[in-house]
């Protein structure tokens, strides 16, 4: 499901939802109505996990929690960066430097208009509950790909062939001029060596989808997600 230029992820049983990312505090009702056009209600979502602890995946976790009840969980340490609000994020200087571009300008509108400049913490974050396949509808498996940052995670999710990225693996960003496997521009990346090395561990997943944080989702294996990545960052790398 795609919000402000971001995107979330539904697993379902049944009734029983688990929602990966949570768009910015702006794209709450999206979220929302993207339980209930399921069918669903947003009382069965069983957990919210979060791929990693920026502004733009954390926006709907509290009206979850405060509404609901609805747990959340993450690394250890990005589980930290949330509690704290100390995120590891791109700043506002970093933006306002691009926004020489009409593109970054456009974007920059929007996610303002999104809750950008809202601070928002999650003092009930918590780590994952277990190591491997987690007992949430889809059975999502945390994978730790820290770069982006410094605790991570995409989710694999098996029996659907299924590898749902985050932001360690992209398709297409507001700021980019291109559409495929791409890696974020730099800026937005606390460890940007890290980013790249984590792809190895991404490359080595067995799946036929990649569901990105950004951008549409794209057929083809990690391994092949992971080369054009590789060879499109001689793009990302200058935004």
């Amino acid at each position: 499901m795609e919000g402000t230029a971001v995107n979330w992820v539904l697993l379902r049983d049944g009734a029983a939802l688990t929602l990966i990312d949570a768009g910015w505090s702006g794209d709450t009702p999206r979220v929302e109505a993207s339980i209930r056009a399921l069918g669903c209600h947003p009382s069965g979502v069983q957990a919210i996990l979060l791929t990693h602890a920026h502004l733009d995946h954390m926006g709907a976790i509290n009206h979850f929690h405060e509404k609901y009840g609805t747990p959340v969980f993450m690394s250890t340490a990005d589980a930290a960066h949330a509690r704290s609000g100390d995120l590891e994020q791109a700043r506002p200087g970093d933006i306002i430097k691009r926004c020489v571009r009409p593109r970054c300008m456009r974007w920059t509108a929007r996610i303002i208009g999104a809750g950008a400049l809202k601070p928002v913490t999650i003092p009930h974050a918590t780590s994952y509950p277990r190591a491997g396949a987690l007992d949430l509808p889809g059975a999502p498996v945390p994978i730790a790909c820290s770069g982006h940052t410094s605790g991570h995670s995409a989710f694999h999710i098996p029996d659907k062939r299924v590898l749902i990225t985050g932001d360690a693996l992209v398709t297409g960003h507001s700021l980019s001029p291109i559409t495929g496997p791409q890696l974020l521009p730099p800026f937005f990346t606390h460890h940007p060596d890290e980013a790249h090395t984590a792809l190895r561990i991404l490359a080595d997943i067995d799946a036929d989808w990649i569901v990105p944080g950004h951008g549409f989702p794209w057929r083809g294996t990690p391994t092949a997600a992971v080369e054009l990545a590789r060879r499109n960052a001689a793009v990302t790398n200058t935004l």
